[in-house]
């Protein structure tokens, strides 16, 4: 598809409408949106069945925090350098790229693979190589029992290879989202899920002379390789797999390099948290690692068909607009995406918040039999209700975050973000040894919030974020529903006996019942809020002078 293309086919929505023509021209970007969030739904659904199994498996044992800090480690490294900082860092270059012709776009990319994957190289065998020192890094509670310190280093020498097929994943990914390609690298993450939900019940068959985490590991490398190949015949027919060669003298991947350091911290201020949390609940009690993992999964559901389908359409649309220079049409996206982001994160905060144990009791205690106690899902729920609370936050930072990104400004998020990353570590320091893990997820929310509040007030600086009249409008709207979804939602768990510690006594069927249809309940009177209210499908469908 050529850059004219992109243009015609991207013309960016706000609320309201004023023509049947604007209508049409905003159907691809809202369909894009559709396609990532339909592919990240089923990531993080059989995320969640993946996680019912480890459940199953572990419940919130030694082993549990053994192989999820395995885990961790190169999934940091991971969203750190290639899917938060290298994407937005990547992305603007690459469009630019893009206006000049196939020609400028091949070689471009012919040298900026091959430092890439040089890199990559070098990395992980210094992974590899420092496996110990990073084990001490991530869980240096761990440092006092050299047995169960010595199995988490040979757990890291396993899995920190993925993060040099993980990476050369995500470059390809955005490779094809920059080309209008979104459906198969938001359908990847699937595969991870599969492989590790199949590599799980491997070790629960027995059938390997293996311990059940180590088994774990292995599943994690092959994941890597699994979704590495599968980026690369959609490359291949866009012809994007130049023959890479290893230099830096390219103007362009000196752009990349330049935008790439602030990049970095600004666009990974979750993972440091979650770094800071990991090393500190490491020192509390056995079981702390586990709950805040089982919290976060669940968040990550809509964090991922919200927040992420949101900001990986908007991130080559924005750098579009400002490669054309359409100030109007930049303006649009933000407040659209602002818009649409908090009238979705929202409803989905409430019902994390109200319904917390409840919700984690239906997916770990209905289907991970007695592995998962109801004591861990008290514990995991404290978490979880900080993380809810944490959520539009999260929201906010990846519809505004790329907004500064698409203009090449990584300094100003930088910024931001070791504002937001202090807050975070004093917020930790000064609760976890009094509120334990609760403490660690309050103090991300604390972070999130100041993460997303400094963004706006910089777009708002800048003018790159409005409040007119037609964002308002759905905005004190999706206010006025939230109010009717908190009342639903606390009256439908008195009527069924989910807002007391009736949940831990229900047979797993009625339970499940239960929770469901108060979520669908609670969902449609949402819905039918707005709509009495007047908000329509077409106020997100179609811009507006």
């Amino acid at each position: 598809m050529s850059t004219a293309q992109y243009q015609e086919d991207d013309s960016i929505s706000q609320f309201g409408t004023n023509s049947q023509g604007d209508e049409a021209d905003q159907a691809p970007l809202n369909r894009r949106v559709g396609t990532v969030a339909g592919m990240t739904f089923l990531s993080r659904v059989s995320g969640l069945i993946r996680d019912v199994v480890f459940a199953y498996l572990f419940g919130a044992s030694a082993a549990a925090d053994l192989f999820f800090v395995a885990f961790r480690i190169p999934n940091f490294f991971r969203r750190l350098f290639a899917e938060g900082a290298f994407n937005q860092a990547f992305v603007p270059v690459l469009v630019q790229y893009q206006a000049e012709g196939s020609i400028a776009l091949r070689l471009f990319l012919a040298q900026l693979s091959g430092v890439f994957s040089l890199t990559l190289t070098v990395v992980v065998i210094a992974g590899i190589a420092m496996a110990g020192p990073l084990s001490a890094l991530f869980a240096p509670g761990f440092l006092d029992q050299p047995q169960r310190f010595a199995q988490l280093t040979d757990l890291v020498r396993i899995t920190f290879p993925y993060l040099g097929l993980i990476s050369l994943t995500a470059y390809a990914g955005a490779l094809l989202n920059a080309h209008g390609r979104f459906a198969l690298p938001a359908f990847t993450p699937v595969m991870l899920n599969v492989v590790l939900t199949l590599a799980a019940l491997l070790a629960l068959s027995g059938a390997m002379n293996e311990e059940p985490v180590v088994i774990l590991a292995w599943g994690v490398l092959v994941a890597g390789i699994v979704q590495w190949l599968m980026q690369l015949p959609a490359l291949m027919r866009l012809h994007l797999l130049p023959r890479p060669r290893v230099s830096s003298r390219h103007p362009g991947v000196r752009q990349v390099g330049t935008l790439l350091l602030p990049a970095v911290f600004s666009a990974s201020v979750g993972q440091i948290n979650a770094l800071v949390n990991t090393m500190l609940a490491s020192t509390l009690t056995t079981g702390s690692i586990a709950w805040l993992y089982y919290a976060d999964r669940l968040l990550e559901l809509p964090v991922g068909l919200i927040a992420v389908a949101l900001g990986t359409v908007m991130l080559p649309h924005l750098s579009r607009l400002v490669a054309a220079e359409d100030a109007t049409g930049f303006l649009r996206t933000v407040n659209w995406g602002f818009g649409l982001g908090l009238m979705l994160g929202l409803p989905a905060a409430i019902a994390l918040y109200l319904m917390s144990e409840p919700l984690l009791a239906f997916l770990y205690m209905t289907f991970a039999g007695s592995a998962m106690t109801g004591h861990d899902v008290v514990m995991a729920g404290q978490a979880l209700e900080w993380f809810a609370i944490a959520l539009p936050g999260f929201v906010l930072v990846k519809v505004l975050a790329p907004a500064f990104f698409a203009h090449q400004d990584t300094q100003t998020p930088f910024r931001y973000a070791v504002i937001a990353v202090v807050v975070n570590l004093i917020g930790s320091l000064a609760t976890f040894q009094c509120l334990g893990h609760v403490g660690l997820a309050l103090a991300t929310a604390l972070s999130a919030w100041t993460q997303a509040g400094l963004l706006f007030v910089g777009l708002q600086r800048r003018g790159w974020i409005k409040f007119d009249t037609k964002l308002t409008f759905v905005l004190l709207r999706t206010l006025i529903a939230c109010g009717v979804l908190v009342f639903g939602l606390t009256f439908g768990m008195a009527q069924t006996g989910l807002n007391s510690g009736q949940w831990l006594e229900m047979p797993g069927s009625d339970r499940a019942m239960q929770v469901l249809v108060t979520c669908f309940v609670g969902g449609i009177g949402y819905g039918l809020t707005l709509l009495l209210l007047g908000v329509r499908p077409r106020h997100f469908l179609a811009a507006t002078d």
